[in-house]
């Protein structure tokens, strides 16, 4: 349906007869997809928008599945964007789309395929009733887990349609389950191998003939949609934990990575992390969102990666990009804590607020050589090694080069400068007086000029004081609460 593909609001309802003459045709679920997705790659637009980090690896191979037709099953580990992806796959549909008023099946009035339809159309001809589904009304999802029944994804003989009086015999007894409730949309089953082994032979039918059976009802149900599923590598190819039959129906297998590029890694961090919330109400000794400088987004980033390789953590559990999402989320709050305590106006995260990150997110990482005590101290070191690595590496990579030793000659005389995540930024300032080359440090982290503020520059002295303790340029001394830059 071309013609509605791209409207906004839904068409009027209208009937069978004036569908029909007004040359629409009937199109499965497949090819409305190709079509759609050919239109986006052709008018250069991106075909999975929000999708990060997966353009040259991962996207090719969805889009090639989807013009083959094929169903196709997502191999990656936890937190790689497969179940995003998935859902984004439903703005390839059209945006409306008629269907049959009061079907459950979403039936097409020109392609009925149940006893009910089939009948409203004998009754009712060209007056038959239709309707407008949005696609994101065409989308069913079930997490696999051990209990999910045949009942859940197919579906069973529902008891009160017997007890009105209907006989066994009568396929209009049958309750359907999720699958065939998505025809014509798309459905996805995540984490698949947790389905028992008979759950799965169920949806050997659904792949292959495109038809589902119910206790023995000889019911034919030509079922038009895009079966897409989401499982852990070790899961799916370990022997046992799914069938060879319903591996084979599957027309792609597709592997999900975590971001190549640390550009990647900080541009999923900008995208995701849900941080423009946190401030308090304007208005009731209110302040604006937190601010977040970018270099504080890149140690994040980094301290991510350094994890995902670190040879303590289980590599075949991975760390999910929930762990950076997070981390970055706690960052902004710690600096919103501060602000509401100390009277600051306008939140603005610093080195000071990285720690919080470390106990927070521990509960993310599955260690490799974890002993029998979940409290292990080691975890928290392991950690807060790496956290010091990232600051390190992005404090040479954003400060390499740069005169720093304006800022390291007032520690000469023996003087100190005292931080914490409860110090204010003008107090951190108050303590340094007048800072040499200021203004190319702060360039150099991304403030744009005649936008700082006194808490943006305590940000960017911060990081430096930081980088050079962290350089063995200066010393620190911290119990948790309170830290002391000296000589």
């Amino acid at each position: 349906m071309t013609d509605v593909a791209t409207a906004h609001t839904p068409p009027a309802p209208t009937t069978l007869g004036a569908l029909r003459d007004s040359g629409a045709a009937f199109r499965p679920v497949k090819a409305e997809i190709r079509a759609n997705l050919l239109a986006r790659l052709g008018a250069g637009e991106p075909t999975l928008p929000g999708i990060v980090g997966f353009e040259d690896t991962v996207v090719p191979e969805v889009e090639r599945a989807l013009i083959a037709g094929h169903d196709l099953v997502l191999l990656g580990e936890r937190g790689q964007g497969k179940t995003r992806l998935i859902r984004t796959l439903v703005g390839l549909l059209d945006e409306w789309t008629p269907v049959l008023a009061g079907s459950e099946l979403n039936e097409h009035p020109l392609a009925p395929i149940s006893v009910w339809a089939h009948r409203q159309i004998a009754e009712q001809g060209d007056d038959t009733p239709v309707t407008w589904l949005h696609r994101s009304e065409r989308f069913g999802e079930k997490l696999a887990t051990p209990d999910t029944s045949v009942g859940d994804l197919i579906g069973d003989v529902d008891p009160i349609k017997v007890a009105e009086g209907r006989t066994l015999g009568d396929p209009e007894t049958v309750h359907y389950g999720l699958v065939p409730r998505t025809n014509r949309g798309i459905f996805s089953v995540n984490e698949l191998p947790d389905l028992a082994e008979r759950i799965q032979v169920a949806l050997l039918n659904v792949l292959e003939e495109r038809d589902i059976q119910i206790r023995g009802y000889r019911v034919r149900l030509p079922l038009d949609l895009l079966l897409v599923a989401s499982a852990n590598p070790e899961d799916y190819t370990n022997r046992g934990r799914i069938i060879t039959p319903l591996k084979d129906r599957f027309g792609a297998e597709v592997r999900t990575h975590y971001p190549i590029e640390l550009a990647d890694e900080i541009r999923l961090l900008h995208q995701e992390a849900q941080t423009s919330g946190l401030g308090a109400p304007t208005g009731h000794d209110g302040f604006d969102a937190p601010v977040v400088p970018q270099h504080l987004v890149e140690i994040v980033a980094r301290f991510t990666r350094l994890v995902r390789e670190s040879s303590h953590v289980d590599q075949r559990s991975g760390v999910s990009a929930r762990f950076a999402i997070a981390g970055l989320e706690t960052v902004a709050a710690s600096a919103v804590r501060r602000a509401a305590i100390a009277g600051e106006t306008r939140p603005v995260a610093r080195v000071v607020d990285l720690p919080g990150i470390v106990p927070a997110s521990r509960g993310k990482v599955e260690f490799a050589d974890a002993g029998s005590d979940p409290d292990d101290d080691r975890e928290l070191e392991v950690l807060e090694h790496l956290l010091r690595q990232a600051t390190a590496q992005t404090f040479r990579a954003r400060c390499g080069g740069l005169d720093l030793t304006g800022l390291q000659e007032h520690f000469t005389g023996g003087e100190t400068v005292e931080s914490g995540e409860l110090v204010p930024g003008a107090a951190l300032l108050g303590q340094l007086g007048t800072i040499p080359r200021l203004a190319e440090l702060l360039g150099r982290l991304g403030v744009p000029e005649g936008e700082e503020s006194a808490e943006q520059a305590a940000a960017a002295v911060e990081f430096a004081l930081e980088g050079l303790y962290l350089t063995r340029r200066l010393a620190k001394d911290t119990d948790g609460t309170r830290t002391v830059y000296g000589a």
